[in-house]
């Protein structure tokens, strides 16, 4: 290990043992979310933290899986992996050593809405500025080479083909088109639409979508605002330009209810149910959030893990969250049972949430989960890497900066009769539709 590396290894250790510290300041006071736009037109976020010497960077972009093709669906996921392979004057290896030299880590992911890159240095000038300057060149000057795009694209097509033999990824593929039919929210990889996607796609894709004017720049750690001005302008000078706004995506409806049966070999039926529920703006946010504490996201406590698994021992695991999204994002209710007793378990299921439809939560399950949202709270920004995410999600959401302040009051002012309103205008039953996959049933 070099010295650099050492040196990261030792401060990460240090930030683990501050992590209750920051969690507890979080707690007392205000966080100061410092938001400006740059004179590329990125909006950016910034929060001074000066704990650790540690910068955490992170570029979001509308580039996720939503605003590719229905016929190249993967080609979002291709691009953001090729980003990272190389630029127009260095090579994929000089990229991945200058990063090393300097102890510094680039990650990224991308999903149905986003796509973003992200990079922690440390904040010393030197391995600072050499970072900034390798994540600078990959984001602004990729050179997508055919080499790795043929790599990388037969990568995505033997990953692809390795899900489909896969009950969970065959089960959540299928859920996706049943809630969102032609809305691109349903859309997923397949071998087919992978293997029409050409270099020309993925070059075309970034400088329609990775362009500076739509770009949402998180900045969090040991800076002062000055430098995170320089940075923000350094990382989104020289990206695309755009001409307009990215094209307006349809409407999300509401899918009829059904039950789809898919056989399977494996010894356990994957049983999913759901519908789209809920946007990052929707003003149900928080009575939906603490309801799902009670209903499945509550782990032990919650009915489902009570009424499935502890009381009839249905499944080991049960669960069911709320993902939102721009759009309406889906309830998600998943778990894994024998194949003889799929038919009882998923009936139980559908009567604990008829029942929850029905009645909502008891005063004293409302007030159990908004203790441990509440108390729990801290550690969603309990280190340098949680608070850029969260921040990141304000940003490119465009909630408000308060977000984060207000997040424990909202969720104490919830009460029984707004969650029980909230699952009757979000989760209606006739829309509830179900996956099973290896329940032996066509």
């Amino acid at each position: 290990m070099n010295a650099a590396n050492r040196w990261t290894s030792t401060l990460l250790h240090l930030a683990a043992a501050t992590a209750l510290w920051l969690a507890a300041c979080a707690a007392q006071a205000a966080l100061p979310i410092q938001h400006w736009t740059a004179s590329s037109g990125a909006r950016v976020y910034f929060v001074e933290s000066r704990d650790i010497p540690m910068l955490d960077v992170n570029v979001d972009f509308d580039a996720g899986g939503r605003r590719a093709p229905a016929d190249k669906a993967g080609l979002a996921g291709l691009v953001h992996t090729l980003v990272k392979a190389g630029s127009d004057t260095s090579s994929e290896e000089e990229i991945s050593r200058r990063i090393a030299d300097v102890g510094a880590q680039l990650d990224g992911s991308v999903d149905r809405d986003r796509a973003g890159l992200s990079l922690r240095t440390l904040s010393s000038e030197r391995e600072r500025a050499q970072a900034i300057a390798t994540f600078a060149e990959i984001l602004q000057r990729p050179a997508f080479p055919a080499a790795a795009f043929a790599r990388e694209q037969a990568r995505l097509v033997d990953a692809v083909k390795e899900e489909e033999t896969k009950p969970d990824a065959i089960a959540s593929k299928a859920f996706y088109r049943l809630m969102y039919a032609a809305h691109p929210y349903a859309l997923a990889p397949a071998p087919e639409t992978v293997g029409r996607i050409e270099r020309a796609d993925v070059e075309g894709f970034y400088r329609a979508n990775y362009v500076a004017g739509r770009a949402v720049l998180t900045i969090v750690g040991d800076a002062d605002r000055a430098l995170a001005e320089r940075i923000a302008e350094q990382l989104t000078a020289g990206l695309p330009r755009s001409g307009g706004a990215p094209a307006a995506l349809p409407a999300v409806t509401q899918p009829a209810s059904q039950t789809l049966h898919i056989a399977h070999p494996a010894s356990q039926s994957h049983i999913l149910l759901g519908l789209p529920a809920l946007a990052r703006s929707d003003p149900d946010y928080f009575p939906l959030l603490v309801g799902n504490y009670v209903l499945g996201g509550g782990g032990f406590v919650s009915r489902l893990y009570l009424e499935v698994r502890e009381k009839r021992g249905y499944a080991y695991k049960i669960y069911s969250y709320f993902l939102p999204l721009a759009q309406e994002g889906p309830l998600r209710i998943g778990l894994q049972t024998k194949k003889e007793q799929a038919g009882e378990a998923l009936a139980r299921v559908r009567a604990v949430v008829d029942e929850f439809l029905a009645r909502g939560p008891s005063a004293a399950e409302l007030k159990a989960a908004k203790q441990n949202l509440v108390g729990g709270f801290a550690l969603r920004i309990d280190s340098n890497r949680k608070l850029l995410d969260q921040v990141a999600l304000i940003g490119f959401y465009q909630l408000p900066l308060v977000w984060l302040d207000d997040f424990p009051a909202r969720v104490e002012k919830v009460s029984v009769d707004q969650v029980r309103a909230a699952f009757a205008r979000r989760v209606r039953a006739e829309h509830l539709v179900t996956v099973v996959v290896g329940s032996g049933e066509n």
